[in-house]
């Protein structure tokens, strides 16, 4: 008596799914404050006050640093002295020289004298207006003695201690930096860029219509979306790359200037797709391809164009059609045209 066939191979299989999907593209990426600003001195003195909690938010115009105003008043009150000697010697000057236009006109006196006499009241004329030059700047320099925050933010730590002896040569006092909103700018090379705007003028979009998340250091996503306001318009020699800049808000001050981060690119709108399960793509020296089961049960090899990953599928471009069933499990076992067993399995949802 024959022996009975052996029964046909059990595998499991998925249908090929047609989802919408985000296509989306990582870049490494760094925090950028969109205004930063290093305090400086702009006169030399010795510090009187701090102002400011190390690490505070502080408003444009705070008071943040004052200096010992003595030596400045002390130099203002000199300049006033002084012009007031100015204008003194240049009112004798000015009468001198009436009486010697006067002697001049009834000719009992030399013109000689008279140019002697003009060029005196010009030379305490051009004194007094230097004088006055003086005073200003010596109120300017003591308007520089309160150092005051130019604009909003959070302050960092203070570079000098009250009483230290600062000037323009001391370097940075402190440093402001914005906080909301923020920048994140990363390198994208530049075939990249020119395959996005290509396909952004095939569509009749804007290629700036993405959208950018962050990707922080512990793998999560930060919860704010923020947009490309800024492409730079030179390529890097080194890299061929270009950067691009995004700016997202930032209302919890998660993002820190300078922080390392991972920059997510996804398109403005979702997209149509077929996807398979990633254990269902099997390569050979010939390509990729898959084992699709049809309705016979009979297997057959298919050669397929995919895209891209996407939530652990992949994205077919051609060789499948929505509702056919590829082979995910057992594949192994079998070869084409062989009649298999097949169990479905539920397609999983893709992560997003």
């Amino acid at each position: 008596m024959a022996a009975a066939p052996p029964p046909p191979p059990a595998v499991s299989v998925v249908k090929v799914a047609q989802i919408e999907i985000t296509p989306s593209t990582t870049y490494t990426g760094r925090i950028e404050a969109v205004d930063k600003v290093d305090l400086r001195a702009r006169v030399q003195g010795f510090i009187e006050k701090r102002l400011f909690e190390e690490g505070a938010d502080v408003k444009a115009g705070d008071l943040l640093f004052t200096l010992d105003k003595a030596p400045f008043q002390a130099e203002i009150d000199r300049i006033n002295a002084d012009i007031a000697g100015a204008e003194a010697a240049l009112q004798v000057a000015e009468l001198s020289l009436q009486r010697q236009s006067t002697l001049v006109k009834k000719e009992v006196a030399a013109v000689a004298v008279l140019d002697q006499v003009t060029a005196k009241q010009l030379e305490a004329k051009a004194q007094l207006q230097s004088q006055q030059a003086a005073l200003e700047k010596a109120k300017l320099d003591l308007g520089y003695t309160d150092i005051s925050a130019p604009m909003a933010g959070r302050i960092g730590m203070s570079t000098y201690s009250v009483g230290d002896l600062v000037g323009p040569a001391s370097g940075t006092l402190a440093t402001i930096v914005s906080q909301d909103p923020i920048y994140v700018t990363f390198p994208v090379p530049q075939i990249a860029l020119l395959q996005v705007r290509r396909e952004a003028e095939v569509n009749g979009v804007d290629p700036r219509a993405l959208r950018v998340k962050v990707q922080l250091a512990d793998g999560s996503i930060y919860d704010q979306t923020g947009k490309i306001d800024f492409v730079d318009v030179t390529v890097s020699s080194s890299t061929d790359t270009v950067t691009i800049r995004a700016q997202l808000p930032n209302p919890k001050r998660l993002l820190i200037d300078g922080a390392l981060v991972t920059a997510v690119v996804e398109a403005a709108k979702p997209q149509t797709a077929l996807v398979i399960p990633t254990p269902a793509l099997q390569i050979d020296q010939t390509g990729r391809f898959v084992l699709v089961v049809g309705a016979d049960n009979k297997v057959e090899v298919r050669r397929i164009d995919i895209d891209r990953g996407y939530g652990g599928n992949i994205v077919v471009t051609k060789g499948l059609k929505e509702g056919e069933r590829v082979i995910t499990i057992g594949a192994q076992k079998v070869r084409p045209q062989q009649v298999v067993e097949p169990t479905e399995v539920p397609a999983e949802a893709p992560a997003s």
